[in-house]
């Protein structure tokens, strides 16, 4: 009896018609009596017969008529299958595995037409099944969690994979900022030493204290300098640095090549200069200008610390974020600000041959999520982009809102994705990339963590020179409970032999699809 429809009578069952099915036509004639006396018959109208996460009690075949799977993706019903062909069965297929599995359906389905049905309760098809096929029983038992246990050992170093990339990546990125704070560190402890001998030459020298407040005075205002200073293009530096040292040489202080560099970086010119020169007397002049470029070597160098120990400190920021180890599993996040973890140590990855525009839209609400594991998809995604781009090309990614959900694409201006493999890069261990370079589990982790875990929904759209992965997550929790595993439901469609149900369209698992 349909599971939503009123109780009607049941129809007689008919051994010799359940035998035209190719799923019962090699089982003997007593077989197909025991079949009749504990199955049945059923007509159902169109409309709903089961819904995703109710227990999966039924095991259906199709004897006329037509169906339709779905599944729910944030607040859509997203169609999977749509088929009238006669012997295909979907239901509780699985019972066999009894309890060790959650027993639920994964998908809904519906009937489009009047339809005729074969009917199992889940029990007593188990229970026939694990009595008339013990070897194969066991055989399916030993290949599904064999399976289960397999993609996660893989699922396992797939991630240990990316950690130690992405540690490798981490480790050079501190290093060069690191490298620049131990440099500028060195020479500022030699300026520093060289400002107290000038210091002292100062304070023994002939110099009226007016002629000392003065050049303090100076100090201050060329600090001041120092950080509101601009960058300029090497053109343009260059033309600075000689009008200085001529100035420098015009003024009779020795070594003016020496001391441009400094002042032109510190974004001091001749003007300035002259200034100094018009509130300094001529003996002091060239103690003034030595103890200014002291003063802005020294300040550049603290500028240059600060602004390698503030990089460490984002990478560091960036990682934790990254790997949200101080964080609870599941929380409201910022989708914005686990892109901008991810991206950062992806920083080495991605390398200066690719450029990166973010499209974000500021105004997303916070979303409930496990950040730790969008971060991978995250992860999985740049990565197969960059290397999609082959170290030059355009990253894209891109966030926007829709009614009841938040999308983030992901799109990359690499040759695409050839028509017919497409349906296939969502399947575990499928790769297109060199034996040894990839494992093939990326995009189906991806796909689990976004779909199962998340409620949500991953879709690519490719030709050559755009390709976009486009994950749309549900804007507030699931009132269900977490969707079971992939590989441990009950909602598939018989006879598809091959993943045909692509993601964006309700896709489960292979097992999932007898």
């Amino acid at each position: 009896m349909s599971e939503n429809a009123p109780e009607r009578p049941a129809e007689a069952c008919d051994p010799d018609e359940l035998r035209t099915l190719f799923l019962f036509e090699k089982l003997t004639p007593d077989q197909l009596g025991t079949l009749c006396r504990i199955g049945r018959m059923e007509t159902m109208e169109p409309g709903p017969v089961f819904a995703e996460g109710d227990p999966a009690t039924c095991f259906y075949v199709l004897l006329d008529g037509a169906l339709v799977t779905s599944r729910r993706v944030g607040d859509d019903d997203v169609e999977v299958a749509r088929t009238g062909q006669r012997g295909v069965y979907t239901g509780a297929f699985q019972a066999y595995l009894g309890d060790r599995v959650p027993q639920r359906y994964s998908n809904s389905m519906r009937v489009t037409e009047t339809s005729r049905f074969f009917v199992m309760a889940a029990d007593d098809f188990a229970g026939i099944v694990t009595e008339w096929f013990p070897m194969a029983v066991h055989l399916l038992e030993g290949l599904f969690f064999g399976n289960k246990s397999f993609q996660q050992v893989v699922s396992q170093r797939e991630r240990l994979l990316a950690l130690g990339s992405l540690s490798a990546g981490l480790t050079h990125e501190l290093n060069n900022p690191a490298a620049a704070a131990l440099r500028a560190t060195s020479a500022l402890r030699e300026r520093v030493a060289g400002m107290r001998h000038k210091l002292k030459i100062l304070a023994g020298g002939p110099y009226r204290q007016a002629d000392l407040d003065t050049l303090v005075s100076v100090q201050e205002r060329a600090a001041e300098r120092v950080a509101k200073a601009d960058t300029l293009s090497p053109m343009d530096a260059s033309d600075r640095e000689d009008a200085i040292a001529d100035w420098l040489d015009d003024h009779d202080i020795a070594g003016g090549w020496d001391l441009a560099p400094a002042f032109v970086q510190a974004g001091l010119d001749e003007e300035w200069l002259d200034q100094v020169a018009a509130a300094v007397e001529g003996p002091v002049l060239e103690s003034a200008v030595r103890w200014l470029n002291y003063t802005v070597e020294t300040e550049l160098l603290m500028n240059e610390i600060e602004d390698s120990t503030s990089r460490i400190s984002g990478l560091v920021n960036a990682a934790r974020q990254y790997s949200q180890l101080d964080r609870a599993p599941y929380q409201v996040v910022d989708v914005h600000e686990l892109l901008d973890s991810t991206l950062q140590m992806l920083t080495g990855k991605i390398g200066t041959g690719i450029r990166v525009v973010k499209e974000f839209d500021h105004t997303l609400p916070r979303i409930p999520a496990y950040p730790g594991e969008l971060n991978q998809v995250w992860t999985n995604l740049v990565d197969n982009a960059v290397s999609a781009m082959d170290g030059e090309g355009t990253l894209t990614v891109r966030t926007w809102q829709e009614p009841g959900r938040l999308l983030v694409e992901f799109r990359d201006t690499g040759p695409g994705v050839p028509p017919e493999i497409r349906q296939r890069i969502f399947e575990p261990f499928f790769t297109t990339k060199p034996v040894g370079q990839g494992t093939g589990l990326g995009l189906d982790i991806s796909w689990r963590i976004v779909v199962n875990k998340h409620h949500g929904d991953l879709t690519v759209e490719s030709e050559p020179g755009d390709t976009r992965f486009k994950v749309c997550l549900p804007l507030t929790a699931e009132d269900t409970v977490e969707a079971a595993p992939a590989s441990g439901t009950e909602a598939g469609l018989g006879p598809a032999a091959s993943r045909t149900d692509a993601p964006g369209t309700g896709q489960d698992s292979e097992e999932e699809a007898v």
